[in-house]
């Protein structure tokens, strides 16, 4: 068969499409007795059409994928291929199933080798996200078995299969279409001599599903990101700064924006209220006006309807200062994320100390996390976090020039792509010459995804113009990402040689 000869559609199979398909079936099933009967056939196309899909060439029918549903706490255990059989062989439909049974795949001995198989399986695959079915079943054959009977455990043979250290026509195909084998089912099907009785259970599991009962509590999966790119300027008191922070709030909110990013200490003009000549004492006054700002802020993310990243700002805890950003939710709880690595800059002049904690926090927007500045050059922290569920990753910072502006950048983006997770850099710019050390700022504020074909080609979902005060919005897809993690082009997360190396938490006494 030449491909410039082919003409292939997709389509359900019709009540008169059985003799077709029992000429298909002949042609495939020599070994297992040949073709179902018509009242079969036509009992699955009444009671599940879209089920039922056919390939068809210029009106021939050349491959076809059966299906049911069924119960997936049934399915998913062992079980026969009888159990899923009735009445004058009736393929049993479960209507109410929250799981696809893959009963059969066939391709016409004259249409192999053009992976004609993959299409019917990619059908089924559509079929159960959009009818939000918890997973496809199916028992595999393991047609070559027979082969390496004398000499190999059916467990043994599965092994192999998998190390392609042997083929096997069926089990290959299905663990090359992102199915996993389960369990190993003996007395399956006990006329198949070729497989000797056994079959795999595979499944593959869909990675979108939502529980029905969950419908209500269910997460956005479209969010929108707003950062303020901050223009640091002299303020003459406490109220100014926070009627600025309440205007950005509003405008970040009239946009209708799920989170509302500020910058690492946002609110550092307010040291140029106080002696500027031990800059310990100032830290120590800004940090007086931490929970004030705590409070106000996660009264706006009530009044506004928008989860708050508060930057950061210092925290007084007996004689030890510390460095700490707040997640502040729409729906009036707050908590906390400490700064961990401490700059020579902050251990110097204000004697800050690290905390001792790295979180992921829950949030009706996605599962999130903060890492403020330096912290993100330590990709250890960002590891956890992916291990943990992470999906955007906030990076609040204050950088004074370009090239310690970059170091963040850049480590910023290494995260995005080695933990699958969208990331969001929010600076500071201008200068402030009355406080010290704060006389200058540099800052593009930016949005990065991972590196794939779902994202921008330059991972790049929107960013800044440097050095400018400004608001800066991001819609950031949660879905995409988790098609990225199960089939993406390269699958980072799911690849790591656990075996060799790991990352993980040292509990703190």
């Amino acid at each position: 068969m030449s491909p410039d000869e082919l003409h292939l559609q997709i389509r359900n199979l019709r009540l008169e499409d059985y003799e077709q398909l029992k000429e298909l079936m002949d042609a495939v099933y020599t070994d297992i007795g040949g073709s179902w009967s018509q009242f079969t056939i036509e009992k699955l196309i009444k009671d599940f059409s879209e089920g039922q899909f056919c390939l068809e060439d210029n009106g021939r029918i050349v491959g076809v994928a059966l299906t049911v549903k069924v119960a997936y706490t049934k399915f998913s255990n062992p079980h026969a291929y009888d159990d899923l059989i009735g009445h004058r062989e009736a393929i049993l439909n479960n209507k109410k199933g929250d799981a696809l049974y893959g009963l059969d795949v066939l391709i016409h001995p004259e249409y192999r080798g053009y992976r004609l198989g993959r299409r019917l399986y990619d059908a089924r695959k559509e079929l159960c996200r959009q009818a939000n079915l918890r997973a496809i079943l199916a028992g595999g054959r393991i047609v070559n078995y027979h082969k390496y009977a004398n000499e190999l455990t059916p467990s043994q043979y599965l092994d192999k299969v998998q190390r392609r250290e042997i083929y096997d026509p069926i089990l290959t195909f299905q663990l090359a279409n992102d199915f996993s084998v389960k369990r190993l089912l003996g007395k399956y099907l006990p006329e198949d001599k070729k497989s000797r009785g056994f079959a795999t259970l595979l499944e593959w599991n869909n990675f979108l599903y939502e529980p029905s009962d969950n419908i209500l509590t269910t997460r956005i999966q479209n969010v929108r990101v707003g950062a303020v790119q901050w223009q640091m300027r002299s303020v003459e008191s406490v109220e100014e700064l926070l009627k600025q922070v309440e205007y950005f709030v509003d405008a970040l909110s009239g946009y209708q924006s799920d989170f509302a990013v500020f910058p690492e200490f946002f609110n550092a003009p307010l040291m140029g209220l106080t002696d500027q000549s031990q800059q310990m004492d100032a830290i120590r006054f800004l940090a007086g006006y931490t929970d004030l700002f705590k409070r106000e802020m996660s009264q706006m993310a009530v009044s506004y309807n928008v989860n708050i990243i508060t930057g950061s700002m210092p925290v007084q805890d007996g004689d030890s200062i510390y460095n700490v950003s707040y997640l502040c939710r729409r729906d009036g709880s707050v908590e906390e994320q400490y700064k961990l690595h401490i700059t020579p800059h902050e251990k110097r002049d204000w004697v800050i100390e690290g905390g001792n904690e790295v979180k992921v926090f829950d949030t009706d927007a996605g599962r999130i996390g903060i890492l403020i500045c330096y912290d993100v050059e330590f990709p250890e922290l960002g590891r956890i976090m992916a291990d943990e569920g992470l999906e955007i990753l906030f990076v609040p910072f204050w950088t004074d020039t370009r090239n310690a502006y970059l170091r963040v950048r850049h480590c910023a983006q290494a995260r995005a792509v080695e933990n699958e997770c969208y990331v969001v850099i929010c600076g500071s710019v201008g200068n402030l010459p009355e406080v010290e050390s704060l006389d200058v700022q540099y800052a593009q504020s930016a949005v990065f995804s991972p590196s794939d074909f779902a994202f921008p080609h330059d991972a790049i979902m929107s960013e800044t113009t440097p050095n400018t005060e400004m608001l800066m919005f991001s819609d950031l897809n949660l879905d995409e990402l988790r098609y990225l993690h199960h089939e993406g082009s390269v699958t980072n997360k799911k690849d790591r040689r656990t075996d060799i190396y790991e990352v993980s938490r040292k509990r703190m006494s």
